[in-house]
């Protein structure tokens, strides 16, 4: 129940027709109005009158004076001013009523229940609309910051892709070249695993070298990077199709610099039906990163191009 600074008009008004009701006497009201809180300060000067001449003041004259000093009286009367509509729909006992006016009493008091439930109903509705405002506002507030925060971690890598394009420095542009790209993976929520090696027994060396696996809807893709200025031919590709074909249920991207011969891809197209290849090249990358697309849907149209089309250098940009 909550009454915030004033009795509305309807309320106020039942309040007064309903109070005196229930109280046998004027001395009554008044003591129904101090157990409610209402300061001595507020009933005083009724108090002295009722006590020079009674005759003068009705019971609904002092409610309605004393009611009025509370609305007026704001923040500082709340307290009193919702024990009294407390009291009142809480109220039970008709039995201490005059006879004539038990059952108006009951009728007021009812109407009052049913103005505070409908009060009650529209002030929660207003609280929940509020609090889910409120929400949504934190929601979008956090959106926005991780929305900023995407953008910035995309233009740093962006900066460092294109720095990749000034170096001279075939070996360490290839290293780099693999730390941005898993970076541009994981900025757009793929999970990406590092380029990794695997190693024979002790004294055996290392059996292969892999430059990273990223996972796509489920599916493990082994990815190899390279940066040669010749074309990616048959060769180039071979020995990443044996690691994907080494390993149950994996599939291949492959990332070059340098665009891709016929018989390259010719290669890959066969083996389709073994495992899905991909085909891709910097350039794309470039394309992608100038227009801010997303790079998991770039991949998947990729894939979707690979699988139903059977063309593993399916041209998205």
């Amino acid at each position: 129940m909550d009454t915030n600074y004033h009795y509305p008009p309807e309320l106020f008004q039942l309040l007064i027709d309903t109070i005196p009701r229930l109280c046998r006497s004027k001395k009554d009201v008044l003591s129904f109005l101090r157990s409610a809180g209402v300061s001595q300060s507020m009933i005083s000067d009724l108090e002295a009158r009722l006590a020079t001449d009674r005759e003068s003041i009705s019971k609904f004259h002092i409610v309605r004076t004393v009611l009025t000093r509370l609305n007026e009286s704001g923040d500082t009367a709340l307290r009193p001013r919702r024990e009294v509509l407390k009291r009142v729909v809480e109220f039970e006992d008709f039995s201490t009523c005059w006879d004539e006016d038990r059952l108006k009493a009951h009728g007021l008091v009812s109407r009052i229940q049913n103005v505070v439930n409908v009060k009650d109903s529209f002030t929660r509705m207003r609280q929940e609309r509020e609090v889910e405002a409120s929400k949504n506002l934190e929601s979008k507030r956090r959106e926005a910051e991780e929305l900023k925060r995407h953008r910035e971690n995309i233009e740093v890598i962006r900066k460092d892709f294109y720095r990749l394009f000034t170096m001279v420095d075939a070996h360490e542009r290839g290293r780099l070249l693999e730390g941005v790209l898993n970076r541009l993976f994981e900025a757009n929520g793929i999970l990406v695993r590092e380029s990794f090696t695997r190693v024979a027994d002790p004294g055996h060396g290392v059996i292969e070298q892999i430059d990273g696996a990223v996972e796509i809807d489920g599916d493990i893709y082994l990815v190899e990077m390279k940066w040669l200025t010749e074309p990616i031919g048959r060769a180039a590709l071979s020995d990443h199709m044996v690691r994907v074909f080494n390993r149950s249920a994996s599939r291949g991207i492959f990332v070059s610099y340098s665009e891709y011969t016929t018989p390259a891809i010719d290669v890959c197209k066969e083996f389709l039906s073994k495992a899905v290849f991909v085909l891709s090249t910097l350039q794309e990358f470039v394309t992608l990163l100038e227009n801010d697309m997303g790079l998991e849907d770039f991949l998947k149209a990729k894939i979707r191009g690979s699988i139903i089309e059977k063309q593993p250098y399916t041209k998205v940009l």
